[in-house]
């Protein structure tokens, strides 16, 4: 029975990094990009990557290929420690892991079918074959009609269409993505994720992606770590990551994705009258609670009103707060707060306004 669990484990997790550290050589000495790093990457999933500049993210996702070669720890693919790979295993491991680029790093000389078919050319593959694939990925990609185009034809979101073909060119098991959207607009980043989504269902892909934009991994990530200074300072399913944050790192890079107060309403907090009394509901996703106006009202026996608001819905789970003004006398409070705090998975009062 323990040797079945053990294969099952290895049959789901595709990547584990065991006690991972990696140390730059200095001016001033030793410079330690990355320490003691634990986790597991589920073959299938999305699972993104995020920290400020200089957390670790590069240093990070280039160990998973080897383009960095860990100080200390394991790297495991499929079980196989990479860390000692030869030369002529490590052709075979970067035909297995495709990455694709910030800045795409495609060659302006060369047409759209001969970045995407390069490193087939490199394998040694026939022409026929080449380009037998190279129209499969454009099709996939949906640059079909892109194929004769040079890169300075393109747009950027079409220039990513393009590295995304050409890291998908050896048919890999996992994608790796340094950055994919970082220099792409709103509508073009919109698009490349959906792509992503659309590669990681129907391909059955691992992809592994490192950003510094939040929304990123809202949009298209199963589970998140956050690294400061090279650690890993908390790691989740995004919703409750999102929902709960537990690290003062991880609430700084969801700030900007808060809803924050109207100035009038501010001022309104700010000088409390004898107003409504203003409830803050807060919905981090955990018991599963649903924020519906009407059941609110029914449960704290009175209308209310909503004063201002922000609710999303990450991996099936409502996120967020609510900002109620209801009306309450003083001797009514205790109990009114009693069946608020039953509503929300967490309450705040404001006072009156």
């Amino acid at each position: 029975m323990a040797s079945f669990n053990h294969n099952l484990e290895l049959a789901t997790q595709h990547i584990q990094l065991k006690s991972l550290a990696k140390t730059y050589p200095g001016a001033n000495g030793p410079v330690q990009a990355l320490a003691d790093i634990d986790l597991s990457v589920q073959r299938g999933e999305i699972f993104g990557i995020i920290g400020r500049s200089g957390a670790g993210k590069s240093s990070l996702i280039r160990t998973l290929n080897r383009l960095e070669q860990p100080s200390a720890g394991q790297v495991l693919i499929d079980g196989e420690d990479i860390a000692g790979y030869d030369a002529r295993q490590l052709v075979g491991l970067r035909r297995r892991v495709g990455m694709i680029f910030q800045h795409f790093n495609l060659m302006s000389a060369k047409t759209v079918a001969q970045n995407v078919g390069l490193p087939l050319q490199v394998a040694g593959l026939d022409k026929a074959r080449i380009a037998a694939r190279v129209d499969e990925l454009l099709q996939l990609v949906g640059l079909p009609d892109k194929r004769d185009a040079y890169p300075a034809q393109l747009s950027g979101g079409q220039k990513q269409r393009v590295g995304i073909a050409r890291a998908l060119a050896h048919q890999p098991q996992l994608l790796l993505c340094d950055e994919a959207t970082s220099a792409l607009d709103p509508e073009s980043t919109q698009a490349i994720l959906a792509l992503l989504r659309d590669i990681n269902r129907r391909l059955g892909l691992t992809i592994v992606l490192i950003t510094h934009e939040m929304a990123v991994i809202r949009e298209i990530c199963h589970r998140v770590v956050v690294l400061e200074r090279g650690r890993i300072v908390e790691q989740g399913e995004v919703w409750r990551v999102f929902g709960a944050p537990r690290h003062e790192v991880t609430r700084t890079l969801l700030g900007g994705l808060q809803q924050h107060l109207p100035a009038d309403l501010q001022a309104r907090l700010c000088q409390p009258g004898a107003g409504e009394l203003v409830l803050g509901l807060h919905y981090s996703g955990e018991q599963g609670r649903e924020p519906d106006l009407q059941a609110i009202a029914q449960a704290l026996g009175r209308p209310v009103n909503l004063l201002h608001g922000g609710i999303e819905r990450i991996q099936g789970r409502s996120l967020g707060r609510l900002l109620l003004g209801v009306g309450a006398s003083a001797d009514e409070l205790p109990a009114l707060l009693q069946r608020a705090a039953g509503v929300a998975d967490r309450l705040e009062v404001f006072g009156h306004a």
